[in-house]
């Protein structure tokens, strides 16, 4: 397995920056890499899957988040970090939406999990065996919030009574379709503790790498 580092993509923090996320992605499964994204707040995954799409097809996600991310708009602004599975699911990009760790949903949100027929795992008695088998092409989105802050404090909105990241791992071990990319998004520097959050990243980094180049 060739692992490289692209480097960081020159965005000028507008609209814009979509197509070139997009681009970048779509030039990144052309030269036969599964790209592996590093956030960013949620919003990145959008103009990333748009890019999957155009090589792949609708892929199946698997989304692990404290949040569903899937208000139809969030405070006016339909390019929020808390909306990119909207678009994601309203342009056709996912066959199939599996979410992993969600703990905050409201009223908005539950109808929009019955509009887009969004597989929601609950947290409660939350155990691996209870996620469902994914079916390929497979998108791996990781919100580092969907693990409970006391394993992941470096993050902007703290929510209790999430994913261990025993829990998390046994569950990406258990994905046994190709894996076309993924994305780990939302560390926040400013809230770590002695880089456990950090340290919680780079090895979901090596572990979703391993699972690509199987």
């Amino acid at each position: 397995m060739l692992l490289e580092d692209a480097g960081d993509l020159a965005l000028g923090e507008t609209a814009a920056d979509d197509a070139l996320i997009s681009a970048a992605v779509r030039q990144a499964l052309a030269d036969g890499a599964a790209p592996l994204l590093l956030g960013g707040d949620h919003w990145v995954t959008a103009p990333i899957l748009a890019g999957v799409a155009a090589l792949r097809g609708p892929v199946t996600i698997l989304h692990v988040d404290a949040h569903s991310d899937c208000y139809e708009d969030f405070e006016g602004n339909p390019r929020s970090h808390a909306s990119p599975f909207a678009r994601i699911l309203e342009a056709g990009h996912a066959s199939r939406l599996v979410q992993i760790g969600i703990r905050t949903q409201t009223a908005h949100l539950r109808d929009q999990a019955r509009r887009y027929g969004i597989e929601v795992v609950p947290m409660r008695d939350f155990t691996p065996a209870a996620v469902p088998r994914l079916t390929g092409p497979v998108y791996v989105s990781i919100d580092l919030d969907g693990l409970d802050p006391a394993f992941a404090p470096g993050v902007s909105h703290h929510e209790p009574g999430g994913l261990s990241v025993r829990q998390l791992l046994d569950v990406l071990h258990g994905i046994d379709a190709p894996v076309v990319g993924a994305d780990i998004v939302e560390y926040n520097p400013d809230r770590d503790i002695n880089a456990m959050t950090a340290c919680v990243a780079a090895k979901l980094v090596k572990e979703l790498a391993a699972l690509m180049a199987r």
